[in-house]
């Protein structure tokens, strides 16, 4: 197969620049995200590393054949919160985690995210995976009992850490020195820490807890910390090193710096993954998001209220580096595009492959503001502009398609709205103003909009 395609070029982080990607093997592209800690709702803020990372997955695939990418997202179902939250309930860990992961699963399903479902075939090697960490305790104590073995961690009072001093390219990830970190420790350190940089790589389990036999000879069983399944899970389904490593910039410290930590110690390579990408933060009508500013908003909360494909194309109108800022006006500006859009699209189906000018935007770092005007640009040829759409995740069904859907959510009485239109109609054919009237604001009332065809038929659709 051949592999000439646009060139991509991503923001690293870890270079601090924009550069050509240039993949391990380009028969083989592999890419991990991180993914959801289930143990609540998922809010919008975590919806928008999911649409990001979904979007280059598409990209990737688009690139270089989707035989030839393979995506991992992990799943963290052993946590604190996990455990305070499954006894807070009165439930077991398991019930809260399955039952947190599916209704995630059904949100960004919504979304228009791919799932393993939709692109592994069966017998084929996967080329979606999602790892749960607790099907990975085995490497993790693997690459424990190696990295203790290898003078890079160490035990003290029934815990295993991570020796920071020992790796002195600690925090370039991040772009913080070691020394200044060292120096500018201030929190309480816990006894058996050696320096204040050392973290937690196994605990023990406290009375309830889930628990595992333990590693580095340590005789009572405990639990991982939350660092190292990052680490085992990429390695065993992607290798020791890979092309692209993603997640929100609140990641970059400490979770993915100490991931650098434990795979390079552990695996003695230069780098755990060539490309870092980092997603901005979200805030909601200019403030952070926060439970006690009452504007913690979980994503079947807007889902309730606007549709999937609204929620989206929302999230891609602004630069994933960028902050975004999720307002009202936002919301309906982009359900407004997708009208536009579906309207010019009609029902035709896509073109065979994606618009050049859309694949360039989002090879320049995923610039979807820019593949977004690319699209606009297309408004006067809809199959062309709905494979471009598709690359999104956009415009998947027929605009007939679309509208029946908004009319069964609408719930609106088909009947009775086409014998108010037949009504209309034949005042209209009367000149029976004042009936015409009463009947369209009778629909108005009912959230229906009618337009008139030049060939005399009448069509009408559900707002929203």
């Amino acid at each position: 197969m051949s592999f000439m395609a646009p060139m991509l070029r991503l923001y690293n982080t870890l270079s601090g620049a924009k550069e050509a990607f240039a993949p391990i093997d380009p028969a083989q592209v592999r890419m991990y995200a991180c993914g959801p800690t289930v143990y609540d709702a998922a809010h919008i803020g975590n919806a928008r590393p999911i649409i990001v990372f979904d979007l280059l997955f598409r990209l990737l695939r688009h690139l270089y054949g989707p035989a030839h990418v393979t995506y991992a997202r992990n799943v963290t179902d052993v946590d604190d919160k996990i455990n305070a939250r499954a006894a807070e309930r009165g439930i077991s860990i398991r019930e809260l985690t399955d039952g947190t992961l599916a209704q995630f699963h059904r949100d960004i399903r919504d979304l228009g995210v791919l799932g393993p479902e939709d692109v592994n075939d069966p017998g084929a090697p996967p080329r979606f995976i999602e790892p749960r960490a607790t099907d990975h305790i085995a490497e993790m104590r693997t690459m424990i009992d190696a990295l203790v073995a290898g003078g890079h961690a160490y035990v003290a009072e029934g815990h295993v850490l991570f020796d920071v001093p020992a790796m002195p390219e600690y925090g370039r990830l991040s772009k913080r020195p070691l020394d200044e970190m060292e120096a500018g420790a201030r929190v309480e350190v816990a006894p058996y820490k050696r320096s204040p940089l050392d973290f937690v790589l196994w605990k023990p389990s406290k009375p309830g807890e889930p628990s595992w036999p333990s590693p580095a000879g340590i005789a009572e069983p405990g639990r991982p910390g939350w660092h190292i399944e990052c680490s085992a899970m990429s390695a065993k389904h992607l290798g020791k090193t890979f092309d692209i490593h993603a997640g929100g910039i609140d990641l970059i410290f400490p979770h993915h710096e100490n991931e650098v930590a434990q795979s390079r110690c552990c695996f003695g390579t230069p780098v755990m993954a060539n490309v870092w990408l980092h997603n901005g933060f979200l805030q909601v009508e200019g403030e952070k998001m926060s439970k006690s500013l009452g504007n913690f908003i979980t994503i079947r909360d807007v889902l309730n209220d606007w549709p999937g494909e609204v929620v989206r194309l929302t999230m891609l109108k602004t630069h994933y580096r960028q902050p975004i800022d999720w307002t009202l006006r936002g919301l309906e500006e982009s359900s407004r595009v997708l009208d536009r859009w579906y309207n010019a699209a009609g029902d035709e189906p896509a073109a065979e492959t994606a618009p050049g000018t859309v694949v360039e935007a989002l090879c320049d770092d995923l610039n979807t503001p820019a593949a977004i005007n690319a699209l606009h640009a297309l408004t006067d040829d809809g199959s062309t502009l709905r494979a471009g759409a598709n690359l999104f995740g956009l415009l998947a069904r027929t605009r007939s398609a679309r509208e029946q859907d908004q009319v069964a959510a609408s719930g609106v009485d088909v009947p009775a709205v086409e014998a108010l239109i037949a009504e209309r109609k034949a005042a209209r054919a009367a000149k029976d103003w004042a009936a015409s009237d009463r009947a369209r604001d009778a629909l108005a009332a009912m959230g229906v909009s009618v337009k008139d065809n030049k060939d005399g038929t009448s069509t009408w659709t559900v707002a929203g």
